[in-house]
C-alpha cells in the first residue's frame, strides 16, 4: 500500500480553507497535516512538516505565494490557487503541477490531485526542475517595494526605502540599514533588477547604493571616486559608473 501523499493549505480566507478541507475528505489518498492563514505560517509549516504538496494561495495580505515561494530551500509540490487569470498564467510558467481558479469543483480538485500523484510516482521533478522553479520566481517577482530576509525560522521584512546601500558578501548580499545589517542568499545582478532604479544605483559591482543617502561625491586619487554617505560611510564608485551616477545625482 502506497504511503499517503502529505499536504499542506496556504490560504488566507478561512471559506476557501473550508472548501479545500471539505474536498480532502473525499479523498483516502491524501493526508492534511497542517493548514495556514498567511505565507509566514506556511514557510513555518513547510519547514516542520516537510510535505509533499502544499496549495497555495497566490493573492495574500504581508507575504503573497511568490514570496513566499522565493524564501522556500526546498520545494514541495504546488498547487496554487487564485481568483486571477494574470496570476493563474504565471503560475503555470513557474512549474507548479497546477493551479485552480476560484471557485473550483471536488471534480477539478481532484484531476489537480491526481496530476500531483502521477507525477511524483513518474519522478519527472529533476533538480533542473526546481532550480528553473526558483529562478523563475525571482525573475517573475519584479520591482520589489519590501525585501525578504529569511534566517533559520525568522523572516525580516525590509521596506526599500529603509536600504542605506548594499554589498556583496561572497554568495550573498548584505543589506545595510538604520536598523542594521542583514545577510540575504542572492546575487548583486537579481538585486540590482528587483529595486527601483531611479532610487537606487550599483556605482560599483560588488556595491549599490540608495541614491537619497549620498551625501557627497569626492575625488579619491587621480581618476577614482568615492561616495560618502549620510551617516559618513564611504563606498567606493567604479571608474566605468561615475558617469553614470553624475547624471542620477545631477552634477
Amino acid at each position: 500500500m502506497n504511503p499517503k501523499l502529505r499536504a499542506i493549505i496556504i490560504e488566507d480566507e478561512e471559506p476557501a480553507r473550508d472548501l479545500l478541507k471539505a474536498y480532502f475528505k473525499n479523498r483516502d489518498d491524501i493526508d492534511l497535516v497542517a493548514e495556514c492563514e498567511n505565507g509566514f505560517e506556511g514557510i513555518k509549516a513547510i519547514s516542520e512538516n516537510r510535505p509533499d504538496l502544499i496549495f497555495l494561495d497566490i493573492q495574500m495580505p504581508k507575504l503573497n505565494g511568490f514570496e513566499m515561494l522565493e524564501l522556500l530551500d526546498e520545494y514541495p509540490e504546488i498547487i496554487f490557487t487564485t481568483a486571477y487569470d494574470q496570476f493563474a498564467i504565471r503560475a503555470f510558467e513557474l512549474n507548479a503541477v497546477d493551479y485552480l481558479m476560484k471557485p473550483f469543483s471536488q471534480e477539478r480538485f481532484n484531476q489537480a490531485i491526481d496530476k500531483a500523484l502521477n507525477r511524483m510516482k513518474s519522478k519527472t521533478r529533476s533538480k533542473t526542475n526546481i532550480d528553473h522553479l526558483k529562478k523563475q520566481v525571482k525573475e517573475e517577482s519584479g520591482i520589489a517595494n519590501r525585501i525578504f530576509v529569511k534566517t533559520g525560522n525568522h523572516i525580516d521584512v525590509i521596506p526599500v526605502e529603509e536600504i542605506i546601500y548594499i554589498q556583496a558578501q561572497d554568495d550573498y548580499v548584505e543589506l545595510h540599514t538604520a536598523n542594521g545589517k542583514f545577510l540575504k542568499k542572492e546575487t548583486m545582478n537579481t538585486m540590482e533588477q528587483q529595486l527601483p532604479p531611479g532610487i537606487f544605483s550599483r556605482v560599483h559591482r560588488s556595491s549599490i547604493i540608495n541614491l537619497s543617502q549620498i551625501n557627497k561625491l569626492e575625488k579619491y586619487g587621480k581618476e577614482s571616486y568615492m561616495v560618502v554617505l549620510k551617516n559618513n560611510e564611504r563606498v567606493m564608485v567604479s571608474k566605468s559608473r561615475v558617469k553614470q551616477l553624475k547624471e542620477q545625482l545631477g552634477i
